[in-house]
């Protein structure tokens, strides 16, 4: 679900410091484009913001994110319906959760 040696490996890159002002921003990004993303699946966008979403979530190691938004992203650009938002959000959130608990046990919530 994560890859816990890009993780380390991003910390080690950037710094303690600069990795939890990363976190809290993609969390941030992450969750605002999910949030678009479910109120427009229809539109031109969507592909893109499942595109970010991918990238984003490589960059922070949460790789069963990754895979969903790329898989859905591939349906997009095949003209294949959009089905499987939930499954992607309810990702996230186990990821979210799980990364969290991980890097400090009181911070799960």
């Amino acid at each position: 679900m994560i890859d816990w040696s890009r993780v380390e490996e991003l910390r080690d890159e950037i710094g303690a410091e600069g990795f939890n002002e990363v976190v809290e921003l993609f969390l941030s990004e992450v969750e605002d484009r999910i949030d678009l993303a479910l109120t427009k699946a229809e539109s031109e966008s969507f592909e893109e913001d499942l595109h970010f979403l991918k990238g984003s979530a490589l960059n922070l190691g949460f790789d069963q994110f990754a895979q969903l938004c790329g898989t859905v992203e591939q349906q997009a650009a095949n003209g294949l319906p959009f089905e499987r938002m939930d499954e992607i959000f309810s990702a996230y959130k186990n990821s979210k959760k799980m990364f969290l608990e991980h890097l400090s046990p009181d911070a799960g919530a």
